[in-house]
C-alpha cells in the first residue's frame, strides 16, 4: 500500500478519537501502524487511544516501544509517567513526570532556575517552591511545604494572591508569594510536581492528615445560614475549561445528581462558583438545589467561604476539580464522582485514594455514563441516613 493509505487511516483515526469513539480509533490505529510499523507517531496513538480506554498496563508497554524507536520523545515519556502513576507505582511515575519540562507548553523559566533540589538534605536550607498547572494542583500538593518544613527547610511558596490566605492556613511559618516572584535569597529551587520525586513518595507514605483550616468566624456564618436541619450534601459539578483535561471534561450534569436529592432528609446545597451555574435552571421535576447567594466566595480571596460551607456540610459531592482537594485537605467527608478516563492521581480500579482518607470514589463503568455513578452513591447515601 502507500503513504497515502497509512495517512488516510491516521486522519480516521484521528476523527474516531475526537469524535470519543476510542474503541475504534485503537484499531485504525494499529491498522496503519501495521503499515508503518516503524512510525513512533502512529504507537504514541496507539497508547493514547488504550490509556482513554483505561488498558493502562497495555498503554505503558506502548509507550516503552515509542521510546525504544525515540528516546527523547519528551511528550511519550510524560504520558508513560502518567501511566505508572495510575497504576500505583508513584516512585517510578514521578521521577519519569520530570520529563514535562522537557514537553511544548511546559515553558516556566524556572525549570532552569540553578540549585534544583532532588531529594538532598533540607536541614537549615531555603527552599523556593514554584507553582505548576492548576489551583487544585496547589491544593493537592502544597501538603509537600509542610513535609519540608519538617524536614528542617524554611520554605516559600509562589502561589496566585487569590490564594494566599487558604494555603496559610497550612502554617504560619509559610512565606508566600506572588505565583509569577522569584525569591532573590534562596538555597534550593523545585517546582511544585517534582517534590514526590524528590521526597521519593510512593503509596505508602504519600503525607496525610488535615493540613487546610477554615477560618472558625467564616464556619460559625455559614452555619447560621446554612442551618442544622436534614442531611446537608455539598456539590460541585463543574470546573473551570482551563483545567479540563481534553477530551474528558471534569465536569457532570447536575441533573444527573437528582437520585441524591430523591433519599428522604437529604439537602443539596449548591458550592457551586462560575461555570455550571445555568444548570440551576433546568433541573429536573422536583430537584432541588440550595444556593447560598451571592456574597458566597465572591473574592478577592479565593476558597475561604467554600471552606467554610465544606465545614458545615455533613457531606461533599464533586467532579474532579479543585474543590475535591480542599475537602480532601479539609479533613471532610467526600464522594467523587470519576469519569471512565480518570486522571493520574486516582490510580486504577480503587475506590480510595491514598492522597485523602476521607475521600472515597465512584467511578464510570462507560464512557460518559454517569447514571450509575449517581445510583451507586444514591444507595450508599441511603444506607448513611438510615444510620
Amino acid at each position: 500500500m502507500s503513504s497515502a493509505s497509512v495517512e488516510d487511516l491516521h486522519r480516521q483515526a484521528d476523527a474516531q478519537y475526537a469524535a470519543g469513539r476510542y474503541g475504534e480509533a485503537l484499531e485504525t490505529f494499529r491498522a496503519a501502524s501495521a503499515l508503518a510499523p516503524g512510525n513512533p507517531v502512529l504507537l504514541f496513538n496507539i497508547a493514547g487511544a488504550l490509556r482513554l480506554l483505561g488498558r493502562y498496563a497495555e498503554a505503558n508497554a506502548a509507550y516503552d516501544r515509542v521510546i525504544a524507536l525515540d528516546p527523547r520523545f519528551a511528550i511519550a515519556q510524560h504520558n508513560r509517567a502518567s501511566c505508572l502513576l495510575q497504576l500505583g507505582d508513584l516512585r517510578g511515575g514521578f521521577q519519569a513526570f520530570e520529563w514535562r519540562k522537557s514537553c511544548p507548553g511546559f515553558d516556566d523559566p524556572r525549570y532552569r532556575l540553578p540549585r534544583q533540589w532532588a531529594g538532598q538534605s533540607l536541614q537549615g536550607q531555603k527552599l523556593f517552591i514554584y507553582p505548576e498547572f492548576f489551583q487544585g494542583d496547589l491544593l493537592q500538593f502544597g501538603r509537600y511545604a509542610l513535609l519540608a518544613e519538617a524536614a528542617g527547610a524554611a520554605v516559600t511558596l509562589a502561589a496566585p494572591r487569590a490564594m494566599h490566605r487558604i494555603l496559610q492556613t497550612m502554617s504560619p511559618r509559610l512565606t508566600l508569594i506572588d505565583e509569577a516572584e522569584t525569591p532573590d535569597d534562596y538555597d534550593v529551587a523545585s517546582a511544585l510536581l517534582s517534590l514526590p520525586a524528590g521526597f521519593g513518595t510512593t503509596v505508602t507514605s504519600v503525607p496525610q492528615g488535615r493540613y487546610l483550616q477554615a477560618e472558625p468566624e467564616r464556619i460559625a456564618h455559614w452555619r447560621s445560614k446554612i442551618g442544622q436541619s436534614g442531611v446537608k450534601v455539598g456539590i460541585v459539578w463543574q470546573g473551570s475549561e482551563a483545567s479540563a483535561a481534553p477530551p474528558v471534561p471534569r465536569a457532570f450534569p447536575l441533573a444527573a445528581a437528582a437520585p441524591l436529592g430523591r433519599v428522604p432528609g437529604v439537602r443539596l446545597i449548591s458550592l457551586q462558583k462560575g461555570l455550571g451555574l445555568d444548570q440551576l435552571a433546568g433541573l429536573p421535576t422536583g430537584m432541588v438545589v440550595e444556593t447560598l447567594g451571592e456574597d458566597f466566595d465572591p473574592g478577592p480571596d479565593l476558597y475561604l467561604d467554600t471552606a467554610a460551607a465544606i465545614r458545615c456540610c455533613d457531606l461533599v459531592v464533586t467532579m474532579d476539580g479543585s474543590i475535591v482537594h480542599l475537602a480532601g485537605a479539609l479533613g471532610a467527608q467526600t464522594w467523587l464522582a470519576v469519569p471512565q478516563a480518570a486522571d493520574w492521581r486516582w490510580m486504577n480500579d480503587r475506590a480510595d485514594t491514598p492522597w485523602y482518607p476521607t475521600v472515597r470514589l465512584y467511578r464510570q463503568m462507560a464512557f460518559n455514563d454517569w447514571g450509575g455513578v449517581f445510583a451507586a452513591m444514591a444507595r450508599d447515601l441511603r444506607t448513611r441516613v438510615r444510620a
